[in-house]
């Protein structure tokens, strides 16, 4: 099985864009088109989510990571700019760690696995929304106080969560976000390593994953730090996440 992608644009070497828990493809709805008037942008559906629901081995981010590595491959793309947001920053760091020769280029967006700490307790209460209601409630928390909740994307989240599948499926991947209340952490001294262009973005006012991760990376990475956003970063600034990717692709 494929993972579920959509393509915008044409390029040699796309951008490859991986959403966060709970997500699919169209978290990028407002900034794949702006990329893909650069080169070809590929929006994935990341296992157990959207599209790649069914997908065998959804839940840990190293599962994921290979299946993008091979749907890659399966797709004829050779290098890829690779752009991950949350639980799809920790997938694209695999990625990089697993395969350096296929990633151009990184920009993470409030990533996983960059520290112990995560707010478990509301991706947990995340996963198990399928109301209006709940999911605002739910969207709000992980949203900088000066950002409004977009209710395209309340209306979508219930439209995919009407299937009692997804929503046990994303409890079930809830459950392995974290051990103890602490996520897992990445080699960051590795990836570091690899002297792949870096950008890491976070917002200061991010309830999921705290900005303080952003101390102690390696020198190479180069860090924005953005004041008066949460961790819903491709919905609250989507015109500067464009920009910041497209300095970091080189485009």
């Amino acid at each position: 099985m494929r993972l579920h992608a959509v393509e915008v644009g044409d390029g040699s070497t796309p951008i490859v864009l991986l959403h966060g828990f709970g997500a699919d493809h169209t978290a990028w709805r407002r900034i794949q088109p702006e990329l893909a008037k650069a080169t070809l942008a590929v929006a994935y559906d990341l296992p157990g989510h959207g599209g790649s629901l069914d997908f065998a081995g959804a839940g840990p981010a190293k599962n994921a990571a290979v299946a993008v590595i091979n749907d890659l491959k399966g797709r004829a793309i050779e290098r890829v700019h690779l752009v991950g947001h949350s639980m799809g920053g920790a997938v694209a760091c695999l990625v990089a760690l697993f395969e350096p020769s296929l990633v151009a280029s990184l920009t993470l967006l409030s990533p996983g696995g960059f520290g112990p700490d995560i707010n478990h307790r509301l991706l947990t209460r995340y996963a198990a929304a399928d109301s209006e209601e709940q999911i605002t409630f739910c969207l709000e928390a992980m949203t900088g106080w000066y950002s409004g909740v977009d209710p395209e994307v309340v209306r979508h989240l219930v439209k995919v969560r009407a299937r009692a599948e997804q929503r046990l499926k994303l409890i079930e991947i809830a459950e392995g976000l974290a051990k103890d209340g602490r996520q897992g952490q990445l080699p960051l001294d590795k990836l570091g390593a690899l002297r792949i262009v870096t950008s890491v973005v976070w917002g200061e006012l991010d309830n999921v994953l705290p900005v303080k991760q952003l101390q102690g990376l390696p020198d190479s990475f180069k860090v924005h730090r953005c004041s008066e956003l949460g961790h819903m970063l491709p919905d609250e600034a989507p015109g500067e996440m464009t920009r910041i990717i497209l300095e970091t692709c080189g485009f």
